[in-house]
């Protein structure tokens, strides 16, 4: 069955358009899609996707497991990016450990966007509540990589305003645009809801295609770029995502009983941030090389986790059944 996954996920549509936007820029091709567009696809994918939740949550109850769920992802997000910044410190020094702890401490809304219409297409249940898991592993994860900064950083410069940097972790576009979907989808009844789900739902899957294109005319330009950094950036933007996403996929059982929960909250574990992570690094880490920890997050473990990881992940958890 998890061949059969990884074979349909290497078929889909949605992936397909995001190699064909690798393909793009390696053909030196003009394709492109205006930057106002990719903003508000971006922005109704994460409308649609915290709205469905917002529904999905007013239809459940707040039990035992969602607040475990949310104790062990904040938990991540803290413990993750102290990981990642020890394992690459002493290589590419404090302040691009720091963004690139912070980066993968935090989450990629495309890719558990992504893993939603996988789950989806296999009628794979999970809970609405995932989307706030996703929402609030975001700021967590700044704080934990600016703190590290602030710790280690030898040189005697201007420290980060962390109050400012919170404030600044919640009110980002796209972590206010899904918390706010998600608050409005559970206020709103169902007759009400009824009345947009054209736009919310049928729609859904072709936009994703298309920003995922984007994403792979985005991720070819900014791979040129990264190769000069060498193969110890690689690396860590593969193996370290995928041992996490891994412990965590089998570590899972004991958070929920429910297949669609657990490889969520994987994928929210292994993926990594670059939207809301490089604007506060702005801030926090200006001598932080976006060159460096933007490639690794967009051109190596997105592709990487929506190629390979998911169904991967997926399979690691029918292995460890609760």
């Amino acid at each position: 069955m998890e061949w059969k996954l990884l074979a349909d996920n290497l078929t889909n549509p949605s992936l397909l358009f995001f190699c064909l936007g690798l393909l793009a820029v390696q053909l030196k091709s003009d394709l492109e899609i205006p930057s106002n567009s990719s903003k508000f696809i971006t922005l109704y994918l994460l409308f649609s996707i915290g709205f469905r939740g917002g529904q999905e949550l007013s239809h459940s109850e707040i039990e035992a497991e969602v607040i475990w769920t949310i104790i062990t992802a904040v938990s991540l997000s803290l413990l993750i990016p102290i990981l990642a910044f020890f394992l690459v410190k002493n290589k590419l020094g404090v302040e691009n450990a720091g963004a690139i702890a912070a980066a993968y401490g935090s989450v990629s809304a495309v890719t558990f966007i992504t893993a939603v219409s996988f789950l989806e297409a296999h009628s794979i249940h999970f809970g609405g509540h995932m989307v706030a898991v996703m929402a609030l592993m975001e700021a967590p994860a700044i704080i934990a990589g600016v703190l590290l900064i602030s710790l280690y950083r030898k040189t005697t410069t201007k420290k980060s305003n962390l109050a400012a940097l919170v404030k600044h972790a919640f009110t980002n576009g796209s972590v206010l645009m899904i918390l706010g979907s998600l608050v409005i989808g559970y206020i709103a009844s169902d007759s009400q809801a009824e009345g947009i789900a054209p736009f919310t739902t049928d729609l859904f899957k072709g936009f994703l295609s298309i920003f995922l294109l984007d994403m792979g005319i985005t991720s070819g330009r900014k791979l040129k770029t990264f190769w000069d950094n060498g193969w110890f950036s690689f690396g860590f933007a593969i193996l370290t995502p995928l041992c996490i996403g891994s412990l965590v996929a089998a570590a899972s059982l004991w958070v929920s009983p429910q297949d669609g929960n657990r490889l969520l909250l994987t994928v929210l574990a292994a993926s990594a941030s670059y939207i809301a992570v490089p604007a506060a690094m702005k801030l926090a880490a200006p001598k932080a090389n976006p060159g460096l920890y933007v490639p690794m997050a967009l051109a190596i473990t997105f592709p990487m986790n929506i190629i390979f990881g998911i169904p991967w992940y997926l399979y690691i958890i029918h292995q460890f059944p609760l």
